[in-house]
């Protein structure tokens, strides 16, 4: 397949497959299966960021203090836009998705300014995923699977809490699929967009892939690793560290797979 078909098919997969999974999750109220998948994304990010795309940018760059730098100013562009909501997330801990008032909630029919904020901030967040995988796909295609892979694995526990906001907010089950439907369609935009950008500015790719880096960083360890010590008891934690650790060896082996 040619690079541009590559990021078409993994925006999609990102995009739309993600939502469609964590309607499933949402619906079926599987509380497990949500934390579980919080634990393994953490490793898939972690390991996408420090074994794939960090020596792939300082490999491509002149500088590796210059990726270390893009990357320090990535957590703290992340940090600012998450304070001005731009870069929400919400998941199942943080937005109590299994307490019985926000079914009661969702049947007022008043779309609330937090269903509102929460599909801005998804729908920049998707776009920017999307430009993230047109940047490693265009450095190598190995290098976009383990990306695409990463994207995924976070963005299906991070849809089940929009999912449920969107629930709470006043949205229907059928408005709220239909949203975010429309929201992960960004990734594409983003994907595409950046594909033809990146044409002709094949320098600042180093510097993307700096940055990619750092919002999979600053994901894993701001947004979700705080969530899983609410679940302090030892077999909550043992559970916990072997998850994160097949997150990470699942990048192993994709990276494995995939360079054969």
């Amino acid at each position: 397949m040619s690079v541009l078909l590559w990021i078409i098919v993994a925006s999609l997969i990102g995009g739309v497959l993600s939502v469609l999974c964590a309607a499933l999750f949402a619906l079926n109220a599987r509380a497990h299966w949500v934390n579980a998948l919080v634990s393994y994304a953490i490793g898939a990010l972690l390991g996408a960021a420090f074994i794939e795309i960090l020596p792939e940018a300082m490999e491509r760059s002149s500088s590796a203090a210059a990726i270390s730098g893009t990357v320090l100013v990535g957590i703290l562009l992340f940090f600012t836009l998450e304070k001005l909501l731009l870069w929400r997330h919400c998941h199942h801990d943080q937005c109590e998705v299994h307490e019985p008032h926000e079914h009661a909630a969702a049947q007022h029919g008043a779309h609330g300014r937090s269903g509102t904020m929460i599909m801005v901030g998804d729908t920049f967040h998707n776009f920017v995923d999307g430009i993230i995988i047109a940047a490693a796909f265009m450095t190598d295609i190995n290098l976009g699977i383990v990306t695409a892979l990463a994207i995924i694995a976070h963005e299906i526990p991070q849809e089940v809490g929009d999912f449920m906001i969107l629930l709470h907010s006043g949205y229907s089950k059928a408005q709220a699929l239909l949203v975010n439907l429309l929201s992960s369609l960004a990734t594409l935009a983003g994907g595409v967009l950046a594909y033809f950008a990146l044409q002709s500015m094949q320098s600042v790719v180093p510097t993307l892939l700096g940055m990619a880096a750092a919002s999979m960083i600053y994901v894993a360890v701001a947004d979700l690793i705080p969530g899983l010590h609410k679940r302090a008891q030892l077999r909550d934690t043992l559970e916990q560290v072997v998850l994160i650790a097949l997150g990470v060896s699942s990048i192993l082996l994709v990276k494995l797979l995939v360079a054969e």
